[in-house]
């Protein structure tokens, strides 16, 4: 029986299309990055829902390999910046120069930085002050940048894919709630498992060498983000995703016990935004053109965890926001009780 909410306009083909497409492009990044599929699935939903990635981990994790080899198969410009403490925003964005005319004239022209690419890496960004790691947002939700008063236009498709380490390393500063709250997704990179490391070091200490091919191109990407924003989701799918987010929050009634206990500030709307966006990106890839509740709830961690702040009572227990979300995803019921609410 087909729902009134869901709208079937989307030829199947495109749906096979784009599964197929994500799947040559996990195979290719196969070639160089061991296991790590999570950590891969959750990257490649963040740029198909055009969104940003923070990706948190141990140094040696491979996280800047993943990036770099995800702008290879996907055959998209790529640019790396190493954040350090003395990292200046123009550093970033670029800075007017004065150049001189062959009569003697001198005029600014504006030298672009590495930001305007496709892909930028900002390699442990967490290790630059938060004057400098401020300098992306505007390039992350604008997508352009200003200089001297001068509005210039990023390149399409635009994504930072950002690495931290933990904050407890020395060297590294917390980023500011609002850059946080500009990446779709934090997405947590694990230590290997045995079998995992021991194939990383074959691949590393041997003869072994790995060519990724390209697979997609930045039109292509363009196409999947469109066919993205047309996955339609029920109405009551999207208030689960609007109660979840909800549920962080503690001064709203009903919401986890360790909501009310620990938390100090609740996830923005952007994380129902996000919620919705990947979520459509979840189905795809299940080869559905239509948003289930499972889809929301998959992508919940990754979408929530950085947008909850915990008060001091939770630091000084040891909470972790993913305890946070956990909770608002086991108890927050699928459907509202009551009549529906029309979103």
């Amino acid at each position: 029986m087909s729902h009134p909410d869901i709208d079937a306009s989307i030829p199947q083909a495109e749906v096979d299309a784009f599964k197929g497409d994500y799947e040559k492009v996990t195979k290719e990044v196969a070639k160089v990055i061991v296991g790590q599929e999570e950590v891969v699935k959750a990257t490649l939903i963040a740029i198909f829902a055009d969104g940003h990635a923070l990706l948190e981990g141990v140094p040696g994790l491979g996280k800047t390999l993943l990036i770099s080899t995800l702008s290879q198969v996907l055959d998209l410009q790529f640019r790396r910046i190493q954040f350090t403490p003395d990292l200046m925003p123009a550093d970033i964005v670029g800075t007017n120069i004065i150049m001189e005319r062959q009569d003697g004239q001198k005029y600014f022209q504006f030298q672009k930085g590495p930001v305007f690419t496709n892909i930028l890496l900002a390699d442990e960004i967490n290790r630059a002050t938060p004057k400098t790691q401020s300098a992306l947002l505007e390039a992350m939700q604008e997508r352009h940048v200003t200089a001297a008063g001068t509005t210039h236009i990023l390149d399409k498709p635009f994504f930072t894919l950002a690495t931290q380490n933990p904050l407890e390393m020395e060297g590294t500063y917390p980023l500011p709630e609002a850059q946080l709250d500009r990446f779709l997704f934090k997405i947590m990179v694990p230590f290997p498992p045995a079998d995992d490391l021991a194939e990383i070091i074959n691949r590393t200490t041997g003869t072994h060498t790995s060519d990724p091919q390209k697979v997609v191109d930045g039109p292509r990407i363009l196409q999947m983000k469109e066919l993205v924003r047309k996955v339609p989701i029920a109405h009551h799918v999207t208030h689960y995703a609007v109660r979840l987010v909800n549920a962080t929050h503690s001064e709203i009634e009903g919401c986890p016990s360790i909501v009310k206990k620990y938390v100090r500030v609740g996830s923005s709307p952007r994380g129902a935004q996000t919620l919705v966006l990947a979520a459509k990106v979840e189905a795809l890839l299940s080869g559905r053109f239509n948003v289930a509740f499972d889809d929301i709830r998959k992508v919940a961690m990754p979408g929530l965890r950085h947008r909850i702040i915990l008060n001091f009572e939770g630091e000084a227990e040891g909470i972790e926001t993913d305890d946070v979300v956990a909770a608002c995803i086991k108890e927050v019921p699928v459907r509202e009780k009551g009549p529906p609410v029309v979103v």
